[in-house]
């Protein structure tokens, strides 16, 4: 377990370090499911938005899509307030309860969205019903990641971090495949009008029964917080856990890193993994909807497949070097990305170019949460993950895909690719100049951290 412990004392059978392998391999693949069934309810809105947009939107209305874009963006805003509280509350009452809070939450939002009536029966409501939930599912993905990141990189034993931290975005990229799954199924199986009128409703339901499945899986998970300072917490004697003075007056440097290191990351994993297959499905959209659709799911369990790989390489040669492979390859990759895909009618040439996207995007993607969870202490850890995380993907990452709508639409693109570039390359400066491949962190070396007059509880 987490080697960053809040005091000095000696780790005893409460404390969060892994007995072995099996139990850390174990707690892994239970935190990965919920984070897989989180992440199908978040990526099923963005796979069939096409599909229910007239379902919330008069199909007379021009601004349709952007409405739709813009609601995913939205939920973006609501991602820093449930970073807040659900980091909060799993610095303090532990990671475990915090997490099976907030994937119920995903499940309620997921029916809720499945049932609501259309723009046609009820009017202005559906649109504001559709907002409502996603603002509320946007909430419970903010605690969401914090938590799952910081509890699977407390989860894995030393040495194999990165590999084992790496399913953290193996199943939030598997959500998205069992989304563009769910896709395809449908289309081999149902006409267009019949996604349009029901299918996506399934969709949702799907998540929502899935998460429900999840939220007894979590139930079973070893805590990672030790049970000392979740009772702490609960007679009121630890004031600095998940506290936002203490992270923005003693932990502010590593906040700043993490959403800097964030930055670049979301908005190319934005532009690459969420832009990219709509760009592939717009360009095989004339009557060949389904090749599209098997492009993306290729590409997208392609992209899973990666994580591991990325993870395992970073134990060995370090999480910096990963981190500039990405930098360096998202400032010279993206413009191609942008401008050629939307082009191609190719499907091995759609292949080929986005694969490229996603081996570049694998240098931040697969060690992103272990690379977080070691600049912060125990007890601000899930809130320093989740609030840093959650401020870098609401400004830059949850807004990509509407930028690059609205830049489509005013014939801007290379104004969107100028930008999305800019930001990786900062994110680049960052890598190259303030992180380092070894040497002491939160999570293995907390002692010596202490040493050094950094300040834990």
């Amino acid at each position: 377990m987490s080697a960053s412990s809040h005091a000095a004392s000696p780790v005893g059978p409460s404390a969060t370090r892994p007995a072995s392998l099996r139990r850390s391999v174990s707690n892994t693949l239970k935190g990965s499911a919920g984070n897989l069934v989180e992440w199908f309810d978040v990526y099923v809105y963005s796979v069939f938005a096409a599909y229910f947009e007239s379902q919330f939107f008069s199909p007379e209305d021009k601004n349709a899509t952007l409405y739709v874009w813009g609601i995913f963006a939205m939920t973006f805003l609501m991602r820093p307030i449930g970073a807040w509280y659900f980091g909060r509350f799993a610095d303090r009452y532990g990671r475990r309860l915090a997490l099976t809070v907030s994937v119920s939450m995903m499940a309620g939002c997921s029916f809720v969205i499945a049932v609501t009536p259309t723009v046609a029966t009820i009017g202005i409501a559906a649109p504001i019903i559709l907002l409502l939930a996603r603002l509320v599912q946007g909430f419970a993905t903010g605690g969401e990641y914090g938590a799952s990141a910081t509890y699977m990189s407390e989860a894995a034993i030393p040495g194999r971090r990165g590999f084992l931290s790496s399913f953290h975005y193996v199943t939030l990229v598997g959500g998205h495949v069992l989304a563009q799954a769910t896709l395809l199924a449908m289309l081999l199986t149902l006409d267009t009008a019949q996604i349009s009128e029901w299918g996506w409703r399934l969709a949702f339901g799907l998540g929502g029964v899935a998460a429900i499945v999840v939220f007894w899986l979590r139930r079973t998970m070893d805590e990672s917080l030790e049970t000392e300072s979740i009772e702490a917490a609960k007679t009121g004697g630890a004031r600095a856990s998940g506290s936002l003075r203490e992270l923005f007056v003693n932990q502010w440097r590593p906040l700043l890193l993490c959403f800097l290191v964030t930055a670049g990351g979301t908005i190319a994993f934005y532009t690459y993994s969420v832009n990219g297959p709509k760009m592939i499905q717009t360009a095989f959209a004339g009557g060949d909807a389904i090749t599209g659709t098997w492009i993306n799911l290729a590409l997208l369990t392609f992209l899973m497949l990666l994580q591991p790989v990325g993870g395992w390489l970073s134990d060995i040669i370090g999480r910096k070097t990963l981190l500039v492979f990405f930098g360096i390859g998202g400032v010279l990759y993206t413009w191609y990305l942008v401008t050629a895909l939307p082009q191609q009618t190719d499907a091995l040439s759609a292949f080929v170019i986005l694969g490229i996207g996603f081996v570049i995007l694998t240098g931040y993607t697969s060690i992103n949460a272990v690379v977080k969870a070691e600049l912060f202490p125990t007890h601000v850890r899930a809130l320093g993950v989740g609030l840093g995380y959650a401020l870098a993907n609401s400004a830059f990452g949850g807004t990509a895909p509407v930028l690059y709508q609205a830049a489509l639409k005013a014939d801007q693109v290379a104004t969107f690719v100028i930008y999305a570039t800019s930001v990786t390359a900062v994110s680049l400066v960052v890598y190259v100049f303030f992180l380092k491949n070894r040497g002491e962190n939160w999570l293995d070396d907390a002692e010596a951290m202490r040493n050094r007059g950094q300040r834990p509880r």
